[in-house]
């Protein structure tokens, strides 16, 4: 079926519509690598290069099953919505992420620096991952925490992989602190060109505040992005005593992402933790990094018998969770996937991303023979590098 205004046929497709509705400013915050772009381009490349068995001719399964669970949420396929800060290319944000993925069956990892309240997100989705950057002293820490558990998060999420933010080949767009009559001046010229996303945020009453409200506590003005982003910057990164002392406070499940290193595996499952998250925050900070793809192995062979492993950077398609998960992961998470289907057509654009996904899923597994995700081992994985490496 090809692609329509109300609908669309790939994951691609959706980038593409993204592209030709977002201010150009907001859509290159989004594709965001940094320097170079090695890491962001390795990541997609990696799955390239990993090729799956021949498919089966015969005595194919007639049924698939593609749910499985996260950290005891039972989800309909190994995809969750990673935590991503500010999702402004759409008024409702991460409201309407939530309430496709929960539409889906899936979760929503919802980021300390969200322009929506975590209560929010809860109500629409209540299989929402918070997650925690650690920013300030620990009893900082220790209310926004407690906030996410009174709110009603199933999960904890503490992001790891982020430092101070380099810089761009190609240039950083510009990100404005508030939307004040200068900036909407500064800006007029990019709103021209895209009337729709202008007009959408003008039907919902209001311009983009870039503000996060997670890191007030609730009735409190909430801070602007840069404002939070300031108070981390002064803050010490966390040592494994920290990372510890995080685990006793939270008394639910409880990951750690950013972990590329077998070696951090294991501190962080001595540290208590239920899972991992091999991730490099998407290309956007080590550039150079190895692809999260190809660290994943050697974290699973690390805990892959003690604690979950999940994997983001790079998924585009069914066939890439396929690959993560044979490879080990119990899951992986989407982030500019997300944002390029909230902007493409927001809370449908997210249900009709998780379908795309969940159809090319279960065609390869039909083609591979796995007729439930655990069927989906390393015997279906070919190495190879003969695949054509696909743009970003």
């Amino acid at each position: 079926m090809a692609s329509t205004n109300e609908w669309f046929e790939t994951v691609a497709e959706a980038r593409r519509r993204a592209r030709r509705r977002l201010p150009r400013s907001v859509f290159l915050a989004l594709e965001a690598g940094s320097e170079k772009g090695t890491t962001l381009r390795d990541n997609v490349a990696a799955f390239s290069e990993l090729g799956l068995a021949p498919p089966r001719i015969a005595d194919r399964p007639a049924a698939r099953s593609t749910a499985t669970s996260v950290l005891g949420q039972d989800i309909s396929l190994p995809v969750i919505a990673s935590p991503t800060g500010v999702q402004a290319v759409h008024p409702e944000g991460e409201v309407a992420v939530a309430r496709g993925a929960a539409e889906a069956g899936t979760a929503l990892g919802l980021s300390a620096f969200a322009s929506v309240a975590v209560e929010d997100a809860v109500a629409a989705n209540p299989k929402t991952f918070f997650q925690l950057f650690w920013i300030g002293d620990r009893e900082s820490n220790l209310a926004r925490m407690q906030r996410a558990r009174d709110a009603g998060a199933k999960a904890l999420i503490v992001t790891l992989d982020w430092s101070f933010a380099t810089a761009r080949d190609w240039g950083s767009p510009p990100i404005p602190e508030t939307m004040n009559l200068q900036t909407m001046l500064r800006f007029a010229p990019e709103g021209l060109t895209r009337p729709g996303y202008v007009l959408s945020w003008l039907r919902h009453g209001r311009l983009p505040e870039l503000t996060v409200p997670n890191m007030s506590t609730p009735g409190e003005p909430a801070p602007s992005f840069f404002g939070a982003y300031g108070e981390w910057m002064q803050t010490a990164p966390p040592s494994w005593a920290d990372i510890a002392w995080l685990r006793g406070q939270w008394d639910g499940p409880f990951m750690v992402k950013g972990v590329m290193r077998p070696e951090d595996a294991r501190r962080a499952a001595d540290s208590g933790v239920d899972a991992v998250i091999v991730s490099n925050h998407g290309g956007r900070q080590l550039d150079g990094c190895v692809a999260s793809l190809d660290a994943l192995e050697p974290v699973v062979d690390a805990v892959g018998d003690r604690i979950e492993v999940l994997m983001d950077g790079g998924v585009r398609r069914g066939t890439d969770v396929l690959k993560a998960v044979a490879l080990g992961a119990r899951g992986v998470l989407l982030g500019r996937s997300v944002q390029w289907a909230l902007a493409a057509g927001g809370e449908a654009g997210i249900v009709r991303l998780f379908e795309i996904l969940t159809g090319e899923l279960r065609s390869a597994m039909a083609l591979c023979g796995c007729a439930r995700m655990d069927d989906a081992t390393g015997d279906i994985i070919r190495r190879t590098a003969r695949h054509p490496i696909e743009p970003v």
